[in-house]
């Protein structure tokens, strides 16, 4: 029998304490705890932010792959077909020549140096182009004109086309073999629909998923092709259309279907594994009709638009599969279950003060384990907000709406000078009780006020772009971030000392949220409506979807020093008391069990 030792190359180690800093896959026993632990690295699937297209459009198609891919056609602003086609060498796109036919809504297989375009409107037609890298070439046109098809083919000899519309309300089911030379039909979709997914590796290879049969209706079927007869498997999670050439897999039994329209644009992504779909993450931004190229384990999207024909984008990101991804873990309850509280400090060292209904001055202090009741909040309070650390916070404001302030020395709370304008259902920034920052809320109606504390006085300075209530914030006195919030839930604004400008929105609009971090390195988490379980990492120009927490929370606490380390608690309706800790590199510490 094979030992650890052996395997590993150590021994499993003997300590009275765990490691201060272990390597990954590094195990030892406790003598302390009797526990048996290891450190590991936490693997998943994620999106990020690419080179940019060097023009916006919808509708295209794609070959390729992460790193060396082709998107070409589509539509541009003012709902114009173009011809345009861009090289991506993994980090920049790069004009080349363009197609004979501008077109939209093509059909589209190979790699970038070897590509094919086939079909696309409006109106329909059948014409279809070949690249060799340098040059678009005309060939044999498809027997069928066709657009909003969808495609598989990882050459430009040998390709499959299925589905699509040759004109409204008419979609077809038609499927055309492409030998290199020749087009020929071949059986019948089940199910004929336009603005379907494709994937696969060749025409005795494919994968045929969502699409819609009918106006605004998204379907979830899936058929898969022998070379011979398509066959139905298992639907999609969430029906969809809108996907064109955003459909992306090398072979028909690992794909990607991401994005589209449900009718609402969405940022969905599921992978196929051949037998089933399964939900992983979403694309950063909510958007339809992209162009894709890669694998279920690495790829691309880029273009496409969050709905209208004029609403083109030239963003891109980058899938990536089996990657070291942040992780959420549930950590110690609270004693009290409540939401609407406030909260200061780190994940290991975290304070919770307040919340209800009813108002409660409870206040709670963590230590990276468990909870522990401290000194109460001289006045009950909930939907007010606090700053600063486990030592050294403040609690401001209230609602029903109060200007009350109270300062913590890590023992005991003292009042200390009022706001000047009484609010709750604000945010604050703070490193600790003698400097923060208080902003937005609800006074009653919602204010853009924003108030500065110096340790003894509250100063009002220079209000926000939008004034907004049940918003998050981050950040320091004089660098500070406000997030979300209503009425304008995506709004992000930066606050550098004097003023506040508005900068890149969330990737998904949201109130009731909250976060922590700096202005530079946050995390936006959970919110509402519903309770949510998203999580977005700021890094001082963008938000990216990172992993979701394990349980949907709103009206909660929160705390953490950047978008690596935070802690979220309490929360909910009914009133919840769980925690769960946020670790950004994914490398934690896990207890083994026996059965």
């Amino acid at each position: 029998m094979t030992t650890y030792k052996e395997i590993n190359g150590t021994d499993i180690t003997v300590v009275s304490s765990d490691p201060s800093n272990p390597v990954t896959g590094e195990v030892w026993y406790n003598t302390t705890t009797q526990k048996l632990k290891g450190y590991q690295q936490v693997l998943g699937n994620a999106w990020a932010s690419g080179g940019n297209l060097n023009t916006a459009r919808q509708f295209l198609g794609g070959a390729g792959t992460q790193t060396a891919s082709l998107v070409f056609g589509g539509n541009k602003n003012p709902n114009t077909p173009t011809g345009e086609t861009e090289s991506y060498n993994g980090s920049s796109f790069s004009e080349v020549n363009d197609l004979n036919t501008a077109r939209q809504n093509l059909g589209s297989a190979g790699t970038s140096t070897a590509a094919l375009a086939a079909g696309g409107g409006p109106p329909a037609i059948a014409n279809t182009e070949t690249w060799n890298g340098t040059n678009w070439t005309e060939v044999n046109d498809m027997n069928q004109a066709t657009q909003q098809a969808g495609t598989s083919g990882t050459t430009n000899t040998n390709a499959l086309v299925f589905g699509g519309v040759v004109s409204l309300p008419t979609r077809t089911d038609k499927t055309e073999s492409w030998n290199g030379t020749n087009w020929t039909e071949v059986a019948d979709l089940n199910q004929g629909r336009r603005s379907l997914g494709g994937a696969g590796a060749s025409n005795t290879d494919a994968l045929a998923f969502a699409g819609e049969d009918a106006p605004t209706d998204a379907r979830v079927n899936t058929e898969a092709w022998n070379g011979s007869a398509w066959y139905a498997v298992n639907d999609l999670n969430t029906g969809r259309y809108g996907m064109n050439t955003s459909g992306i897999g090398a072979t028909s039994t690992a794909v990607l279907a991401a994005g589209g329209a449900t009718p609402s644009i969405t940022p969905k992504t599921e992978s196929w594994n051949g037998s089933v779909w399964t939900e992983t993450s979403d694309l950063n931004g909510a958007k339809q009709a992209m162009g894709g190229a890669g694998t279920s384990s690495s790829a691309i999207e880029t273009g496409g638009g969050p709905g209208s024909s004029e609403q083109q984008v030239t963003q891109t990101e980058e899938w990536n599969a089996g990657i070291a991804v942040g992780a959420w873990v549930t950590g110690g309850n609270m004693n009290s279950a409540r939401r609407l509280l406030g909260n200061a400090g780190t994940r290991d060292a975290a304070l919770a003060f307040g919340g209800g209904p009813p108002s409660v001055a409870l206040t709670e202090n963590y230590n990276g384990t468990a909870w522990a009741e401290v000194n109460d909040l001289n006045t009950a309070r909930r939907s007010g907000q606090g700053l600063g650390t486990a030592t050294s916070a403040l609690a401001m404001g209230s609602d029903p709406v109060s200007a009350n302030t109270e300062s913590w020395n890590g023992y005991a709370w003292t009042e200390v000078n009022n706001l000047n304008t009484a609010r709750g259902l604000a945010a604050a920034a703070g490193a600790d009780n003698t400097s923060g920052l208080f902003f937005g809320g609800d006074t009653p109606g919602t204010t853009a006020v924003t108030e500065t504390w110096n340790g003894s006085n509250w100063t009002e300075v220079n209000d926000m772009t939008t004034g907004r209530q049940i918003l998050g914030g981050a950040g320091t006195a004089t660098a500070a971030l406000a997030f979300g919030g209503s009425p304008s839930p995506s709004a992000t604004e930066l606050w550098n000392g004097t003023n506040w400008t508005e900068v890149n929105d969330l990737n998904t609009g949201r109130s009731n949220l909250n976060g922590g971090g700096t202005s530079t390195s946050a995390l936006a988490i959970g919110g509402e409506n519903p309770a949510s379980t998203i999580t977005e990492s700021w890094n001082g120009t963008n938000w990216i979807n990172v992993q979701p927490m394990s349980v949907a929370k709103r009206q909660f606490g929160a705390a953490g020093t950047s978008n690596t380390v935070a802690i979220a608690f309490g929360g909910n309706d009914p009133n919840s008391a769980a925690t769960e800790e946020w670790y950004g590199d994914g490398k934690l510490t896990e207890t083994f069990t026996t059965s």
